[in-house]
């Protein structure tokens, strides 16, 4: 094969395993290791000998993912405070179809469902329902028989089914809650945002225990209310404020004397309140939201 189309074969995966392995792993920088780790594997191999790269390299990225995603779990346990998803910048705004089966896989409350699922569980119902590969290139990226590969994504869509994480919020609603929010937190008052919030409204914040947050995720309307308009209020006040896409949804980036101080995302239900906030400000989880990701991350279907 001539060097070129070794190089073009890679480039033209690249975007769909950077996909997979950020839906899988939860962190761009991990899943940016896993893509470099399945590039160093394919230019020492014996590329002649493989007739399909594209599978080749999706079984590859896909096994790595997995390793990262098991050693990634035993760090966890040890985490301060809650652990949300590195934040990316992917747009809210997906075109029908395909587009819209991608965008809703990026969303913060979709990506927490996925952490209840054991790594090869996770990565099959990905392949299958996000990426559309078929189960014999599954079974086979898994080490498993194509009976079993079946089970895993059919067990994985009922879970995710019943959480009811996957689905879109019409745009208007989410720049009413953006709006609302800020509101609150720039004035206090938080009846208008009330009216926008479930009942049982979660939030939480990842400091990674590095910058202080409140540590235990705050329930219901009262408690999640009082943090926002009393707390919030307080702490945000010198912070600037940037509505944009976070992880296909509307969402804000905070900023202090220009550098990404904090960000926030939601979650819905399917009646459009809002269900879930999240806070990220561990540094490190923030440190590359400025770099456009729609186009890395949005990981396109995979070429045939």
């Amino acid at each position: 094969m001539d060097p070129r189309d070794d190089a073009s074969a890679f480039e033209a995966a690249r975007p769909m395993l950077l996909g997979l392995a950020y839906r899988i792993l939860g962190s761009r920088a991990e899943a940016e290791d896993a893509v470099q780790d399945t590039y160093l594997k394919w230019q020492s191999a014996d590329r002649s000998a493989i007739e399909n790269p594209a599978s080749w390299l999706t079984t590859l990225c896909t096994r790595r993912c997995i390793d990262l995603l098991r050693s990634a779990r035993h760090a966890r346990v040890d985490y301060v405070g809650a652990w949300l998803p590195e934040p990316i910048q992917a747009a809210a705004e997906p075109d029908p179809g395909e587009k819209l089966s991608l965008a809703s896989s990026l969303q913060t409350a979709f990506l927490l469902v996925l952490e209840r699922l054991a790594p090869k569980e996770r990565a099959a119902y990905l392949l299958h329902e996000v990426f559309d590969v078929p189960y014999p290139e599954i079974a086979t990226a898994l080490g498993i028989q194509e009976g079993a590969c079946r089970k895993l994504v059919s067990r994985a869509r009922a879970n995710i089914a019943q959480s009811k994480a996957r689905h879109t919020t019409p745009l208007d609603r989410q720049e009413r809650l953006l709006e609302a929010f800020q509101a609150a937190v720039a004035s206090g008052g938080t009846d208008h945002l009330a009216a926008l919030l479930s009942d049982d409204i979660e939030l939480c914040a990842d400091g990674g225990g590095k910058v202080a947050t409140v540590l235990h995720v705050l329930r219901g309307k009262d408690e999640v209310l009082d943090f926002i308009g009393r707390a919030l209020r307080e702490y945000w006040s010198p912070y600037a404020w940037d509505a944009t896409d976070i992880n296909g949804a509307r969402g804000v980036v905070l900023r202090k004397d220009g550098a990404v101080a904090a960000c926030v995302s939601f979650a819905y239900d399917e009646h459009g309140a809002a269900t879930n906030i999240y806070i990220v400000r561990n540094p490190d989880k923030l440190a590359r939201l400025d770099e456009e990701d729609a186009g890395a991350l949005d990981g396109a279907r995979r070429a045939r």
